[in-house]
């Protein structure tokens, strides 16, 4: 039986498949994310680099000697490869989980095709068993719970040690349990409208077109 971390590893790995060579790739965030960057340090020679969606993922692409650009010095982008908290049988998904959504959702819209890399724990009916999270300007904080709590949500700051996290843009992260998100693409258009939210981590206007499941037998393609 393969842990979690080997089966990151080998989705790291098949996404390879879909880099295109001469071409700029976008990376995403996360742990699984860090498998696919140590795997396309690979074929660094063969790429012109990437556009990433956090600091982290910045650091350590460059720390691997692969050059990383500005989201508005390139044009579309030709695949955009990350990670997801769930992800349904429709390629909609829940991100946000390491606080990178805003900047995801940014480079995910700015590319043509969207592979998302996960093990099979990820894979659900419906989301919303995941805490949804939602980049928020501070002063709409307590709105915004209050909002979550008419659809039946429960909406808790993000703490990093006694203070509220602060995300990279320099916002906070409201987590919301609770929810059953049947209709993502309604759901997403509706919160993204409610004033002080930046960013809801709903992706289903920006789905994933293909997803790598790292499952106990393999490599497991789903095509959306």
């Amino acid at each position: 039986m393969l842990t979690q971390d080997e089966l990151k590893t080998l989705v790291g790995q098949a996404a390879l498949h879909y880099v295109v060579p001469g071409e700029i790739v976008g990376v995403g965030t996360g742990s699984t994310v860090n498998k696919f960057i140590d795997a396309l340090a690979s074929m660094k020679g063969q790429i012109q680099g990437a556009v990433s969606s956090s600091v982290a993922s910045t650091e350590r692409l460059l720390a691997l000697g692969i050059p990383v650009f500005d989201a508005n010095e390139v044009g579309e982008i030709s695949v955009y490869i990350d990670g997801a908290d769930e992800i349904d049988g429709l390629g909609h998904m829940i991100k946000g989980g390491g606080a990178a959504l805003t900047r995801e959702k940014i480079v995910a819209a700015q590319s043509r095709r969207f592979v998302c890399i996960a093990d099979e724990s990820k894979l659900v009916a419906v989301l919303g068993r995941f805490p949804l999270p939602v980049e928020v300007i501070p002063m709409a904080t307590q709105r915004l719970i209050r909002q979550f709590a008419a659809l039946g949500g429960t909406a808790r700051v993000r703490m990093k040690g006694s203070e509220p996290l602060v995300t990279d843009n320099g916002q906070h992260i409201l987590d919301v349990t609770g929810l059953q998100i049947r209709d993502p693409l309604a759901f997403e258009s509706e919160v993204n409208q409610w004033p002080g939210v930046l960013t809801v981590g709903v992706f289903a206007h920006q789905r994933a077109q293909v997803c790598l499941l790292g499952t106990a037998s393999g490599v497991k393609t789903l095509t959306y």
